[in-house]
């Protein structure tokens, strides 16, 4: 397998210089925040992304993931989401991950990661928020579908979809082979879920992991590699038994003070556990 890791822990840094550090820290990829201050599809410009482009050519690194899950750029991590109430501010969402799309086209990534719906509006139901997620998928879809670029949705403790279970029923209501998943390792886990055993009954689905380490009280909070308690050999274990030669990300975006530390220090666990 692969490794990659966000810049999404960069927030503090350039993109290009972004790349460059995680490129020295011996990763196969880099994972791109599609958000500001980094590339933020709505506003790119060609000379961008042909800069995201030289960087990635003169360090010799690959794309992991287009990341559209965070979007700062207008209000937060989770809002304006797929689920809001406000007609015109869920458009937001709707317009910024079309535009993500078609920038990942342009990178020629295969896939972006998104949010799974989005926190539950207090005054509508569940019922409510999974046909207004469905709603809003079918047009990202279409565009998916266009441009040929996955969208994988990534299940996340206290938003629409947060179990595995969830997203298979979401799969069942959803008519697009180009909805998949983005396992996010940690985030299974904090629901109670084990990430290995889970890495069976998603494979089909799933074309790219995030992997952070977690606390022993499932609190969901991004965790250096081995600072958590979760099996993580394990769950690599389960990849490397099916040859996996994808990417798995590491997402470390609490760490926005020492990124360059902290990318290191990961990659120096997976290479002392023979993983990288």
């Amino acid at each position: 397998m692969q490794f990659g890791f966000s810049t999404n822990a960069f927030r503090e840094y350039g993109l290009e210089e972004s790349i460059d550090a995680i490129a020295e820290a011996g990763y196969d990829g880099v994972e791109l925040l599609f958000d500001e201050p980094h590339l933020y599809p709505p506003t790119a410009t060609d000379d961008d992304v042909d800069s995201v482009r030289k960087s990635l050519a003169d360090n010799d690194i690959a794309i992991s993931n287009g990341n559209a899950f965070m979007l700062t750029a207008i209000e937060g991590f989770h809002h304006p989401s797929y689920v809001e109430p406000d007609e015109e501010y869920r458009r937001e969402r709707i317009d910024y991950t079309l535009a993500a799309l078609e920038t990942a086209a342009d990178l020629e990534i295969p896939y972006i990661s998104i949010e799974p719906g989005g926190p539950i509006p207090d005054e509508k139901s569940r019922e409510w928020a999974m046909d207004t997620f469905v709603e809003s998928l079918a047009e990202v879809a279409d565009r998916a579908e266009t441009v040929g670029v996955d969208l994988l949705v990534e299940p996340e403790p206290d938003l629409l979809i947060e179990t595995s279970e969830e997203f298979l029923a979401l799969l069942e209501r959803v008519d697009s082979d180009r909805v998949k998943c983005n396992f996010d390792a940690g985030h299974f886990y904090c629901v109670g879920e084990d990430p290995a055993e889970l890495v069976d009954p998603l494979w089909e689905h799933t074309s790219h992991y995030h992997l952070e380490d977690i606390p022993a009280d499932r609190t969901h909070e991004h965790t250096q590699l081995g600072d958590g308690a979760m099996d993580i050999d394990a769950f690599l274990g389960e990849l490397d038994d099916r040859n996996y030669d994808g990417f798995v990300t590491v997402e470390l975006y609490p760490y926005e003070e020492t990124p360059i530390e902290t990318a290191r220090e990961a990659m120096t666990y997976l290479e002392e556990r023979g993983w990288a």
